[in-house]
């Protein structure tokens, strides 16, 4: 008996790492070389994908350059873009690291929204809803590693 196959098309997962200086000039340079990265990977500038993607990555920055800065020591941006296939969504995965590992943000089961009129404390919260999902990891070297991921429909 011969087996029936089915011809599936290849998939090609887009990978883009960059390191930046953990301030805000830093943190504004991967929000802008995030949306030209996405833009090349074929996810439209001012398209809602790009937007949400756009947000998440200027908080996160934003925080690694603020919170998870350590003298001397730059944060790093890594986009992950898996196109979908067959019945299944694309994935865009965005994650930032940063090289300090005591002060952590909370976990998305953890997260507590700010008290009406704080003046912070409402990064996170934004993120967590416009993330399909979200962790924060331990990364080796030391540090943290927030990591996004937005469902795709292409």
């Amino acid at each position: 008996m011969e087996a029936i196959t089915t011809p599936q098309s290849p998939v090609t997962v887009r990978v883009f790492v960059q390191r930046f200086s953990s301030t805000p000039r830093g943190a504004r340079l991967a929000r802008h070389l995030a949306l030209h990265v996405l833009h090349d990977w074929g996810i439209p500038y001012r398209s809602d994908a790009s937007e949400t993607a756009e947000l998440i990555v200027a908080e996160l920055a934003a925080n690694a350059a603020t919170h998870g800065r350590v003298p001397g020591r730059d944060f790093e941006l890594r986009l992950g873009h898996t196109p979908a296939e067959g019945n299944e969504r694309g994935v865009l995965r965005i994650e930032v690291s940063d090289t300090r590992g005591e002060r952590r943000p909370p976990q998305p089961r953890e997260l507590v929204a700010p008290s009406p009129g704080s003046d912070g404390g409402y990064g996170l919260v934004l993120v967590d809803a416009l993330a399909d999902r979200w962790a924060v990891l331990d990364r080796v070297p030391p540090g943290k590693t927030v990591r996004v991921e937005l469902d795709l429909p292409y």
